[in-house]
């Protein structure tokens, strides 16, 4: 009510009269309009700032967590105080209980499908797909971000992490752009989760010249080459035995695509040669003629 009568004063009308009509004590009125922000509400315009880049990073947080990530980015403020700011903005942990008659509707897309389930490349580095899969562990789940560029089938990056965060998706990113040099232009095709639409990720493809493209909702189809690999790991190393650990089940899980998946299981696709053997023999002639 204060820019109101702030508003009327303005216009010639008495804060006294517009006070009493308001049934508001004047001093606190004046204090306010010395002082219209105080302290306190800077300190909680900034924790929601917080709050909410976290939400949008991970919208699968909840408000204790999303806490701790404003913490840990230098903002305080008690699990209270963030639950009432997620409250008020409607900022609900994805895999919540649904508030509303429909409840959260998906995201939506941060890319067009540039694919459209056409899953072939003439050269490396013109098609990459990306997924994330997870598994559990006495120790509690274990998230593994995997890059495919299907010219090869070879995973060319791939991050592994106790928390399904965006970073491991950039992580995995900033692997295969190291691993292959240049790749500028190449398309990256993914599912619409939460990681993939973060903006770290998107940043990422930006920094790196990469061209994001995204499938349609709940449409595995989409994105099939990339869940094939994952069935493979599914098969031969997650379900294979109970994993104690996520120590041991990410060592399980390098060294099966380093060494088997990579360089000893041959592909009918690949004319009957492994990932490693069929970049070797496809680039070595074109590098002798460069």
């Amino acid at each position: 009510m204060y820019p109101l009568v702030k508003e009327l004063a303005a216009g010639g009308i008495p804060v006294t009269v517009t006070c009493r009509v308001l049934k508001l004590a004047r001093q606190p009125y004046y204090r306010w309009l010395a002082h219209p922000i105080s302290d306190s509400e800077l300190a909680e315009a900034y924790l929601a700032n917080a709050l909410f880049d976290a939400h949008h990073d991970d919208p699968e947080f909840g408000y204790r967590l999303l806490a701790d990530e404003a913490r840990a980015a230098g903002h305080t403020g008690c699990d209270r105080t963030v639950w009432r700011i997620c409250a008020d903005n409607g900022w609900w942990s994805a895999f919540g209980k649904k508030r509303g008659r429909n409840g959260k509707k998906p995201g939506p897309p941060a890319h067009d499908d540039l694919v459209k389930r056409d899953f072939t490349a003439t050269g490396p580095n013109q098609l990459w797909l990306t997924d994330i899969t997870e598994h559990w562990t006495d120790e509690g789940k274990l998230y593994e971000c995997a890059i495919k560029d299907v010219w090869s089938n070879r995973i060319v990056g791939y991050s592994i992490s106790d928390r399904m965060k965006s970073k491991i998706a950039v992580d995995a990113l900033n692997m295969a752009v190291a691993r292959r040099g240049s790749v500028a232009g190449c398309i990256v095709h993914s599912d619409r989760g939460s990681q993939f639409r973060s903006r770290k990720f998107l940043a990422a493809l930006r920094r790196h010249q990469l061209k994001g493209s995204m499938g349609q909702l709940a449409s595995a189809g989409d994105n099939a080459a990339m869940e094939s690999f994952f069935a493979l790991l599914q098969k031969n190393v997650l379900n294979r035995q109970r994993w104690h650990t996520r120590h041991d089940l990410r060592i399980a899980i390098v060294t099966w695509t380093e060494r088997t998946y990579h360089r000893r299981r041959r592909q009918q696709r690949l004319g009957r040669l492994t990932p490693i053997e069929f970049e070797t023999i496809m680039t070595t002639p074109a590098l002798q003629a460069a």
